[in-house]
């Protein structure tokens, strides 16, 4: 079954239990996913839907650091919510060691010997990395790994 698929019918589930914060939760991301869709004008594919879900995952913790600066707990804790409900539809993620195992593999298959090739090893390792890795910690590994 397809992403999109799959959160429907979350959706309709979440509607039958009456479960409404996770429907909202839902609703909130196929408003999202549909706006993308209008925007650009196409149809979503899995890999474009991780990609919606991973800026409102970023939206939401932004949201939650300023929240709890301000000291309103009661709005970190919509968020916090809104963030387990979508990294629901997050594909696992890879462990250091698997990152760090990709990341050897492309720097040797590419040959990168400096940092003037670090663009060229994150153009590769950013699709097989998409949704399951942080990649601003994949090009710190990166930068390491080239600049030593």
């Amino acid at each position: 079954m397809h992403l999109k698929q799959k959160i429907t019918e979350h959706m309709k589930a979440a509607m039958r239990s009456g479960d409404t914060k996770r429907r909202d939760a839902i609703r909130l991301l196929q408003a999202a996913i549909k706006q993308r869709e209008i925007d650009e004008r196409i149809e979503m594919d899995d890999a474009a839907v991780v990609a919606v879900i991973e800026k409102m995952l970023k939206q939401r913790g932004d949201s939650i650091t300023h929240y709890e600066a301000a000291n309103r707990e009661d709005l970190a804790n919509v968020e916090k919510y809104e963030i387990s409900v979508l990294q629901a539809y997050m594909p696992q993620a890879f462990s250091d060691s698997e990152v760090e195992r990709l990341v050897d593999e492309v720097i040797f298959s590419i040959g990168a010997k400096g940092k003037q090739e670090m663009g060229k090893v994150i153009a590769v390792l950013k699709p097989r990395l998409a949704g399951r890795a942080d990649m601003g910690k994949v090009a710190m590994l990166v930068r390491k790994k080239l600049f030593i």
